[in-house]
């Protein structure tokens, strides 16, 4: 089967320093997309349906919240597994990320290694 993933933000730097990070799935058959906002990040969703999904919070259109919480709530798609990746690291903000389903939160800057190893878990690679 094949494993895809979503990552998305607003900046094309740390679009690119998440793909570069995770580049060496490409060998084990993963596919990459990436959304500038999270009205496309939504339709790569609903189209592409990847397993795991980067997401950062603060993005103009619709922030990763929003994304998150319709993807969960509203699509109801369980099994796409949503780390939000945000520069706010307060304990509100973690727990508005609970409440709209993420599975998983993560604050910028964030360690390359554990955005590889988390790809790994949820891709089981």
């Amino acid at each position: 089967m094949e494993q895809k993933v979503l990552i998305v933000d607003d900046e094309p730097h740390i679009r690119m320093l998440i793909e570069q990070t995770l580049e060496e799935l490409e060998d084990e058959g993963v596919e990459f997309f990436t959304a500038e906002n999270g009205e496309i990040a939504l339709e790569v969703i609903q189209t592409e349906k990847p397993k795991l999904v980067f997401l950062d919070v603060m993005m103009p259109k619709m922030n990763g919240m929003e994304v998150c919480r319709k993807v969960k709530k509203e699509l109801g798609l369980d099994d796409v597994y949503i780390v939000l990746l945000t520069a706010k690291g307060q304990e509100v903000d973690r727990q508005k990320g609970q409440e709209v389903g993420a599975d998983v939160y993560m604050t910028k800057p964030f360690d390359p290694e554990a955005i590889l190893s988390k790809a790994r878990e949820v891709l089981a690679l």
